[in-house]
C-alpha cells in the first residue's frame, strides 16, 4: 500500500518536524548547525517559501513555513538531502540520517500558526537545554523578542497581530503557559491569561 499523500495547496502554511534516523543525533555542533541553516537558505532561494519560526535542537528540527509554489515534499527533499550528504561525509557515516517521512501538519487557522510559533519557540526550555529562551541562539525567537537580524526568518505576519510594543507583547505570550488569543475586530489580538479571574486588554 502506498502512502497517504500530503495535503497541499499554493500558500499552505505547515509545521515541519524532521527527526535523526532512530532519534539519532542531527548535530554534533555549532557548524552543523550552521551549515544546516545555510542549506535552509539555498533551499529557501531555489524553491521559494517564508519561513514564519525555527529551531534547531540535538536530534529534531522544526519549520513553520507557508509554501508558494513549492509542495513541503520538494523542498523537504531537497533540504535533507543536502544536509545527509555533508553530515555523511563530514562523519564518516553512511546510510539515512533522518527519518523516512518528515512531519507536516496543516496550519488552518490563525491560532493553530501562534500555537506552533510558541510550542516551536518553548522547546529548548522544555528540553532542559536552556535555562532562558533568549540565551537558545537556534531558534527565532530572539528575532521576534530581542530584534535579531535574519535573513531566513519573517516575523511580520505574526507580530502584526499583537499590540505595540509587539515585540513585548510576542514575549509575555511566549513566556505564559495558560494564555489564550482572541482576535478582535482591530486586527489585534487579546491575550487572556486563564490564571487570572481579570484579564486586562493589552493596549
Amino acid at each position: 500500500m502506498g502512502r497517504k499523500r500530503r495535503a497541499w495547496y499554493q500558500g499552505a502554511k505547515y509545521h515541519i518536524t524532521n527527526r535523526g534516523n532512530r532519534k539519532s543525533t542531527l548535530f554534533y555542533d555549532d557548524d552543523d548547525r550552521i551549515k544546516y541553516l545555510s542549506f535552509l537558505k539555498e533551499t529557501m532561494d531555489r524553491f521559494p517559501f517564508t519561513l514564519h519560526a525555527y529551531c534547531l535542537m540535538t536530534n529534531h528540527t522544526h519549520l513553520q513555513i507557508q509554501t508558494s509554489d513549492t509542495s513541503p515534499t520538494i523542498l523537504m527533499s531537497h533540504l535533507n538531502t543536502k544536509y545527509a550528504k555533508y553530515f555523511n561525509k563530514k562523519y564518516d557515516y553512511s546510510g539515512h540520517v533522518f527519518e523516512k517521512r518528515y512531519g507536516a501538519e496543516l496550519l488552518d487557522s490563525l491560532d493553530y500558526e501562534f500555537d506552533v510559533s510558541k510550542y516551536i519557540h518553548l522547546n529548548p526550555l522544555k528540553a532542559g537545554i536552556a535555562d532562558e529562551l533568549e540565551d537558545y541562539p537556534w531558534s527565532s525567537y530572539n528575532v521576534y523578542v530581542n530584534g535579531e537580524t535574519s535573513h531566513l526568518v519573517d516575523t511580520k505576519h505574526l507580530l502584526s497581530y499583537f499590540p505595540s510594543p509587539a515585540s513585548k507583547h510576542y514575549e509575555e505570550y511566549v513566556k505564559s503557559p495558560l494564555a489564550d488569543l482572541f482576535l478582535l475586530d482591530t486586527g489585534k489580538v487579546l491575550m487572556i491569561s486563564r490564571k487570572e479571574e481579570n484579564p486586562c486588554v493589552q493596549k
